[in-house]
C-alpha cells in the first residue's frame, strides 16, 4: 500500500512540509514572472499556517543578493542562508528530525539551478517532491521548462498550487476550508505557464519513469 501511495502522490499535512527558496530582492528585476511567483507562494504560505504544515526559507547569499522580499508575508519565519545551489544541505538537521516527513512542496528561484538540485538531494533521499509550477520561475524560460521536465523525469510531481492546496485540505467539511476558500477565490497571477504547457508541449510528455 506505501507504495502506491508514493506513486499517487498523495499529500497529507502532517507528513508535507513547504520549502520556500531564496525569494530575494536582488533577483526582482531578473526573473520572469517574479511578483507573479512571489503572489502564489505566498498564497501556499497562508494555507500551510492554516493547516499547521511546517515552512523552512532559505535564502542565497544574502549579504550580496538582500533579504527575501516582504510581499511574500514570511515575517515571522527565520530564513537559513546557504551558499550551496540547493536547500537540503542547509536543512539536513531539520528534514533529520521529521521522520514522518514524506512530501516537499517546492516553490522560488530559479527552477534549473536551487530548485532543480533541491528537488534532485530530496528525491534522492526518498522523499515525493511536488513542484509548485506556478510559484517557480527563472531569467530564462527555456530553462524553467527543461528544468521542469528534468525534474519530472526524476520522479517530481508538477502541480499547481490550487491542486496542492486542495489535496491538502481534502474536504469541505474541513475546519479551516472557509478561510482556504477565500484565499483560493482570488485570481492567481499569469505567470507564464500557458505558454510553456500550450499545445502539450513535448518536454513535459511522457516525461515520468
Amino acid at each position: 500500500m506505501a507504495a502506491a501511495r508514493a506513486s499517487l502522490g498523495r499529500i497529507l499535512p502532517e507528513s508535507s512540509i513547504l520549502f520556500l527558496c531564496d525569494m530575494q530582492e536582488k533577483f526582482r528585476p531578473s526573473i520572469a514572472y517574479f511578483p507573479q511567483i512571489v503572489s502564489v507562494a505566498a498564497r501556499m504560505l497562508k494555507v500551510a499556517r492554516l493547516l499547521d504544515v511546517p515552512v523552512l526559507l532559505t535564502e542565497q547569499y544574502p549579504q550580496g543578493l538582500g533579504p527575501t522580499v516582504p510581499e511574500l508575508g514570511a515575517q515571522g519565519i527565520r530564513p537559513v542562508s546557504k551558499t550551496c545551489f540547493s536547500m537540503v544541505p542547509t536543512l539536513q538537521k531539520e528534514l533529520d528530525g521529521r521522520p514522518q516527513l514524506r512530501s516537499v512542496l517546492l516553490c522560488g528561484i530559479e527552477t534549473q539551478v536551487c530548485i532543480l538540485n533541491t528537488a534532485l538531494d530530496l528525491l534522492e533521499r526518498g522523499l515525493q517532491v511536488h513542484l509548485v509550477v506556478d510559484a517557480c520561475s527563472s531569467r530564462s524560460q527555456v530553462d524553467r521548462l527543461v528544468a521542469m521536465a528534468r525534474m519530472r523525469q526524476s520522479g517530481a510531481f508538477l502541480s499547481t498550487s490550487e491542486a496542492l492546496i486542495l489535496q491538502l485540505v481534502r474536504d469541505a467539511a474541513h475546519p479551516q476550508f472557509k478561510e482556504i476558500q477565500k484565499i483560493i477565490k482570488e485570481p492567481v497571477p499569469d505567470s507564464g505557464l500557458l505558454g510553456l504547457f500550450q499545445g502539450q508541449h513535448p518536454l513535459l510528455l511522457n516525461s515520468r519513469p
